[in-house]
């Protein structure tokens, strides 16, 4: 099964990602992965910072001539600000010109310092930071080459910023994921646009920040992934654990998860028919899961952004060292990242199907598990 490590820091020579357990005979194109970090960089409301981040690329490893080769892949993405930050953030003994001693309310950095005991916020902060995703962009792009040998395509859109919601009349399908992107919010229904847009330009009026709602779909996953045996097999806990890593995800929902808690159970529920000799259900209020197992229909996740914590119009907090009140220091900061954030999104959920799908229908080359999951197919089939 899939498994990843990530190492680095917002501000340090680059990000490092190592990933275990892809299967030997995927295409993997270093314009391909390019195209998918740049992707998590779009969204109106981005800062400064996405005009900066190059994302450049070096695969150290894993790949040859364009193909995985079953062994561990190794890939850098260096900082194109490093040179302006290397005195700062050397790994050799020194000191820091200038410690950061008044956290932010909303981020790792007091919990932080008291779990680490430092006095300087840096020393999290650039961890913490939302930059890591960068290199679990990697691990994504990675496991959705996986899944399309496996007929699976995973894709997200923007459902709410702020206060304003999209219509929920339809669901996008892969073949919409272009326009999403093309969505200077990434958001399916263009209704929407432009409200997400006002509403973003008011926060940054105010000198505010916004958060939203992204909702992610996997088409294509077939029934049977997840198993219902133990508490960490669940499709669904799996699925809202990996969304909760997110910087800043304070909440999921799987399927219409909230809203059925409203319903009564007569209307709660996504009954079962039997159509052209198989089993079929009308509706997915479940999001594709029964029991913590898939059930072949389209799996629907959303998650919840918190706005960002570094607020242009600095919160209120204490210096660490003092003790006195003060505001809170201000590094260069979005307005609004949920776009990017559905981009992360589809990575984490990606991920996670990749390493059940792998934990299910094993193979070390991506033709045995193709093999493996058609024989699967076939027996489902007559079910």
């Amino acid at each position: 099964m899939l498994r990843f490590l990530t190492a680095g820091e917002s501000h340090g020579p680059g990000l490092v990602t190592i990933v275990e357990g892809l299967p030997a005979g995927i295409a993997v194109a270093r314009d391909g992965l390019a195209d998918e970090l740049a992707r998590r960089r779009l969204g109106f409301g981005r800062g400064r910072r996405m005009r900066l981040e190059r994302d450049e690329l070096e695969i150290l490893g894993g790949i040859r001539f364009g193909v995985s080769l079953g062994s561990p892949v190794a890939v850098v993405i260096r900082n194109t600000e490093w040179p302006k930050w290397q005195e700062e953030m050397s790994p050799d003994p020194g000191t820091a010109r200038r410690t950061l001693t008044t956290p932010r309310p909303g981020h790792a950095d007091l919990v932080g310092m008291q779990k680490y005991d430092t006095r300087d916020a840096r020393d999290i902060l650039e961890r913490a930071s939302a930059r890591e995703t960068a290199a679990r962009t990697v691990v994504g792009y990675l496991a959705k080459q996986l899944l399309r040998h496996l007929g699976i395509e995973v894709l997200s859109h923007v459902v709410a910023i702020g206060s304003v919601e999209a219509p929920a009349e339809t669901v996008p399908t892969p073949d919409d994921l272009n326009a999403i992107d093309d969505s200077p919010v990434r958001v399916f229904e263009p209704t929407a646009e432009a409200a997400m847009i006002a509403e973003i330009e008011a926060a940054k009026s105010d000198r505010d920040t916004l958060g939203g709602v992204v909702e992610v779909l996997a088409y294509g996953v077939p029934v049977g992934v997840g198993s219902h045996v133990h508490w960490d097999r669940k499709l669904d806990s799996l699925l809202a654990g990996a969304l909760m890593s997110i910087q800043a995800i304070k909440a999921v929902e799987v399927g219409d998860g909230f809203r059925t808690a409203a319903r009564r159970g007569s209307a709660a529920h996504d009954e079962i028919y039997h159509d052209d000799g198989s089993f079929v259900r009308h509706s997915n209020r479940a999001g594709g899961t029964e029991g913590g197992i898939s059930t072949g229909g389209v799996v629907r996740v959303r998650a919840a952004m918190k706005p960002i914590s570094t607020v242009m119009r600095p919160l209120d907090t204490v210096d660490i060292e003092t003790k006195q009140p003060e505001k809170a220091f201000r590094e260069r900061s979005d307005v609004c990242a949920v776009p990017a954030a559905g981009v992360v999104a589809e990575q984490m959920v990606a991920i996670v199907l990749a390493q059940e799908l792998q934990r299910k229908f094993g193979g070390d080359t991506i033709g045995d598990m193709e093999s493996s999951l058609a024989a699967y197919r076939s027996r489902i089939a007559t079910f």
